[in-house]
């Protein structure tokens, strides 16, 4: 239900705040821990794994996420047989991760990309809108989209 989106918008935040407080507080625990580029933030830039600049960033997450949604939405679509919906979403999200890790350290999620951003530092707060844009445009595409494409008119 619509009414119940802001709260669970705020506990994805909390909690992947909290994770990623969490897995700071265990790597630190190591000596010569760095939290700058061993945090796993998002970024495009200076600040992507391959240096990979904004536009394909945001074409990259955009895209990615709204196949992620596409492929929830189908699963888990009335008509589709419910059995292999776990399967189907955690290969689905392994794939996006291989595919996106090298471009961006993959979001798909704007929770898990503010989890580690700000124990990361060095730039990664400064890059979120990114990564909070691009899966919400991704998921309008995809929710759009998946309705019109889908939608059984008698």
């Amino acid at each position: 239900r619509w009414r119940d989106v802001p709260g669970y918008i705020v506990a994805q935040v909390i909690g992947g705040l909290l994770a990623g407080g969490l897995i700071y507080i265990i790597a630190s625990g190591k000596d010569g821990f760095e939290a700058t580029g061993s945090m796993a933030a998002n970024g495009y830039g200076a600040h992507s794994p391959d240096g990979y600049g904004l536009a394909a960033v945001l074409i990259a997450e955009i895209v990615l996420t709204a196949f992620f949604l596409w492929i929830i939405l189908g699963v888990t679509d009335k008509r589709a047989t419910p059995g292999a919906a776990g399967a189907v979403i955690g290969l689905a999200l392994t794939l996006i991760h291989m595919i996106s890790i090298p471009i961006s350290n993959t979001s798909v999620n704007p929770a898990r990309s503010m989890g580690v951003a700000f124990f990361h530092g060095d730039g990664a707060p400064g890059q979120l809108w990114v990564f909070w844009l691009a899966p919400i445009v991704g998921a309008v595409i995809a929710g759009i989209s998946y309705k019109f494409v889908t939608d059984e008119r008698g």
